[in-house]
């Protein structure tokens, strides 16, 4: 126990249970009993008389033994199923009754999670922002108006910004279930603006529900004092009631808006909204999401503003979460058509572009790029009209600069970051490696006398013999032939999992085999193996998580 506790000290925080034991993740008791025996037979100290490999058979015994203790106990390893070792070094974990079933360790995990993140939140604020930018670029395509065509000096078009919008705000957990919100905005448009300042107080009265107290006050209005709440009805309903109060110099201006919210399946919800007061207005709204699809549909009859609007949003399953969406909105306001996409240009960053063709509003090109909790918004008036050399320039434009940028410049970044985060991680875990890979050399040392007796036993039955086997990147790319090639021979090791004939591994990253460790740390691995069986020599190539049967079946 001492020295399986030692040795604990030692093992590397991504050293995989399943791996080093070679069975499933699913495995019985019996399987992993069997794993169990068949490493101790090999590692056990007492085989080994040199004191050098005595030494490291201890060690190596030893992560058997607790990898062993860790997967046979249903406790521990539903922990370790879940969190990994770290689960079981958790802060405050000694608490835990060992009686306990894995569905109560969990909640008692996240329990502690849920403390220790709490604790964080007191030190921490949470900023989310919005910066919008208007743009009238109309003089692009009005100018070619005959009222423009003898105005002296009118060769170059002029674009202007003609209204500007900042808020941000910061919250900040004061206790567990109080937390305080500042927020702030400035807006201008054509030079005349102005801005206000917002205090609210939130408290979570209960699992059910919360309520919020609001102060503002501006330089273009008055005090404001708000009032909003929450509350869960059933599991499938909630209600938001928010009140407010605007003074001004005419007097109070009293508003109420309420929000009844449905669940009507597990991907749709419903909406009803009442407004009173400050633009009086009723709105019923169905929102259906899906993995792959966003749909809505919305009715709104209401002073001054009366319409209906449909809108569609196709989510791809790539890498970069590509999304296109279109919509239709119609109303006393007029008919607005609008489509877009938008895409991951980097891990924290999702940039969007969307077109807006519309009667009496004109053509504008709206962009949008979100960059972590901060929202960059720049909507771009094109003209006034519907003119349609304005929505193809407004269409391909971004299409065109975007490819040109991605490929020119984001590609580039991202592949040069890519190898940084890289070379960083071979930096960081150069020791670990190191240590592996000594682990690995003495594991080969120790497993030679099984190997022997094994390949003696598989010959006599004309069985299984692998001849040679590599593990790591290979590079079949004739371009790429000076990249360095990362393999290791890994013949005695696969040897030495061979039992009756037969060489079964699991899905499990190969690099946690005994007398295997990882020669490219971050990068794509294999592992080819050529053969012998029944006298026919066979090669086969595997990918690193791949489970490998030989022979085949």
């Amino acid at each position: 126990g001492k020295m399986a506790a030692a040795a604990g000290e030692e093992l590397p925080d991504n050293q995989d249970y399943y791996g080093l034991l070679n069975v499933r993740r699913e495995a019985s008791q019996e399987e992993l009993k069997a794993a169990y025996r068949r490493l101790c037979m090999l590692y056990h100290p007492d085989k080994h008389r040199d004191p050098e490999l005595k030494t490291q058979a201890e060690r190596l015994f030893n992560l058997v033994h607790q990898a062993y203790e860790v997967l046979s106990d249903p406790q521990t390893r539903a922990i370790y199923d879940i969190y990994g070792r770290r689960g079981l070094e958790m802060e405050g974990w000694e608490v835990v009754e060992r009686k306990r079933t894995p569905a109560e360790i969990r909640e008692e995990f996240e329990r502690l999670q849920r403390e220790r993140e709490e604790r964080r939140l007191q030190q921490r604020t949470n900023p989310k922002g919005t910066i919008s930018v208007g743009i009238d670029a109309t003089d692009l395509f009005d100018r070619y108006d005959e009222e423009y065509e003898d105005v002296p000096g009118s060769s170059f078009p002029h674009i202007e910004i003609n209204k500007m919008h900042i808020s941000q705000s910061i919250e900040a957990p004061l206790t567990a279930t109080d937390t305080a919100i500042l927020s702030g905005n400035l807006s201008t448009q054509n030079g005349n603006g102005g801005g206000s300042i917002n205090l609210a107080l939130r408290r979570v009265t209960s699992a059910k529900g919360w309520g919020e107290v609001e102060f503002g006050a501006g330089d273009l209005q008055g005090p404001l004092f708000g009032l909003k709440i929450f509350r869960n009805l059933t599991p499938k309903c909630f209600i938001t009631t928010n009140l407010a109060l605007q003074f001004s110099s005419r007097g109070i201006r009293p508003g109420l808006t309420t929000v009844l919210a449905r669940n009507l399946d597990k991907n749709t919800m419903g909406y009803l909204q009442w407004r009173w007061g400050i633009q009086s207005a009723m709105n019923t709204s169905i929102v259906r999401d899906t993995k792959t699809s966003h749909f809505t549909v919305a009715l709104q009859l209401g002073i001054p503003h009366s319409f209906m609007m449909v809108s569609y949003q196709h989510k791809f399953q790539d890498e970069d979460q590509t999304r296109v969406k279109g919509s239709l909105k119609a109303g006393f306001f007029g008919t607005i058509v609008e489509y877009g996409a938008e895409r991951k240009i980097s891990r924290h960053s999702v940039l969007g572009a969307t077109v807006s063709v519309g009667v009496p509003q004109g053509v504008s090109l709206k962009i949008k790029l979100n960059r972590a909790s901060q929202t960059y918004f720049f909507p771009v008036h094109l003209t006034d009209q519907l003119l349609p050399s304005a929505v193809f320039y407004a269409t391909v434009g971004p299409l065109v600069v975007y490819f040109a940028m991605h490929r020119l410049i984001i590609k580039p970044y991202l592949r040069a970051q890519k190898e940084r985060e890289l070379e960083k991680q071979r930096e960081s875990t150069a020791s670990d490696i190191l240590q592996k890979k000594q682990e690995a050399e003495a594991a080969v040392r120790l497993m030679q006398e099984s190997v022997r007796r094994i390949i003696e036993a598989e010959e006599a039955r004309m069985g299984l013999i692998v001849v040679n086997a590599w593990y790591g990147k290979f590079v079949n790319d004739n371009s790429r032939k000076n990249e360095k090639v990362k393999v290791i021979d890994v013949t005695v090791p696969l040897q030495c999992l061979v039992k009756d004939s037969k060489l079964i591994l699991t899905e499990a990253s190969k690099a946690g085999l005994p007398g295997f460790y990882d020669p490219c740390v971050g990068e794509e691995k294999s592992l080819k193996v050529l053969y012998q069986f029944r006298g026919v020599l066979h090669q086969v190539m595997s990918a690193d998580n791949e489970a490998l049967r030989i022979p085949k079946q």
